[in-house]
C-alpha cells in the first residue's frame, strides 16, 4: 500500500487546484497577459507542486521507510537509498 493512502483525497484536491492554476496560466498566455503576471502564476504552481512533493516525501519517510527500517536488512538499505535519491531529485528541481 502507498504511504500516502490515508491522505489520498487531500493530495488529489491539491493536484486539482494545481491543474486549475495551470489552465489559468494557459488562458493568461492566450489573452496576452503581462509577462510578470504569468511568471507570478508559474511560481505559485511551482510552490504548490513543491508542497505536494514535501507531503509525499513525509508520508514515504514516515510509512514506507520506517517500516523497512523496522524490518531491517537489505530492504532498509534499499529504501534509504531510494529516499535519498528522491530527495536529491527534488533538490535539483
Amino acid at each position: 500500500m502507498a504511504g500516502y493512502q490515508m491522505q489520498k483525497e487531500d493530495i488529489l484536491k491539491r493536484l486539482g487546484r494545481v491543474e486549475g492554476q495551470v489552465r489559468g496560466i494557459s488562458r493568461m498566455i492566450e489573452d496576452d497577459r503581462y509577462c510578470i503576471d504569468v511568471l507570478d502564476q508559474v511560481a505559485a504552481v511551482t510552490r504548490a507542486l513543491q508542497q505536494v512533493s514535501i507531503g509525499l516525501m513525509h508520508d514515504h519517510l514516515s510509512h514506507c521507510l520506517v517500516e523497512a527500517v523496522a524490518n531491517g536488512g537489505d530492504e532498509a538499505t534499499s529504501k534509504i537509498d531510494e529516499a535519498t535519491a528522491a530527495i536529491a531529485r527534488l533538490v535539483k528541481s
